[in-house]
């Protein structure tokens, strides 16, 4: 299913870039941008989809040096192409460095500044975007579906020993009372036994 994703963003970038980079080179007001995003051709797009299926389908460690490359990158030269292509490394799922939160900041600040993108890097930064903020809200009613269910069980919980300590009393309660009357029987038992022992020969009046 990524891979299917990953296949059907390239083509609809690919067919963005055909339509629109003629004019984005031609644009006169481009070149002083360009020298904070070194950034010739089309061919950026593949290897920002490379980076995020690499990191879907590579073992744990190769996944770990990806992500630790790409953050370092942005760290340490922070042009457009490495801030984005951390971004993308942190809206990735399946991988430890993770983070939707943090992509979405990362994305949001990225697509504030829309003239230091191309538009096939625009394009992509808006679909990861839009998929970040679903997979959060997502994750959002999942966590409330789960204190919900926490909630309700400590409901019932509190209900049953509510209703266990109910029958505890009542058990006591009842306990008590035949414990009240047995001490009466026992006290009419002796009463009589004594007016028994004070009569002639043992026979009643």
């Amino acid at each position: 299913m990524r891979l299917e994703r990953l296949a059907a963003i390239g083509a609809f970038l690919a067919l963005l870039a055909g339509c629109d980079l003629g004019s984005v080179l031609g644009r006169a007001d481009h070149t002083a941008s360009e020298a904070a995003k070194p950034r010739t051709d089309i061919g950026v797009i593949s290897d920002y989809l490379e980076t995020m299926r690499k990191l879907t389908q590579s073992d744990p460690a190769q996944q770990a040096e990806i992500f630790q490359s790409a953050r370092e990158a942005a760290d340490l030269t922070p042009t457009t192409a490495n801030r984005l292509r951390y971004a993308l490394a942190l809206a990735t799922p399946g991988h430890g460095g993770a983070d939707a939160g943090a992509a979405q900041k990362l994305l949001s600040q990225l697509l504030a500044s829309p003239e230091l993108l191309l538009p096939p890097e625009q394009a992509l930064a808006e679909v990861q975007l839009h998929e970040v903020e679903m997979r959060l809200v997502l994750t959002e009613e999942n966590r409330r579906l789960q204190q919900e269910a926490a909630r309700l069980e400590r409901d019932r919980t509190a209900a049953a020993a509510k209703r266990l300590q109910a029958e505890i009393d009542e058990n006591r309660r009842l306990r008590k009372q035949l414990e009240e009357a047995q001490a009466k029987l026992d006290a009419v038992t002796h009463i009589e036994r004594g007016v028994i022992d004070r009569t002639p020969n043992g026979n009643h009046p």
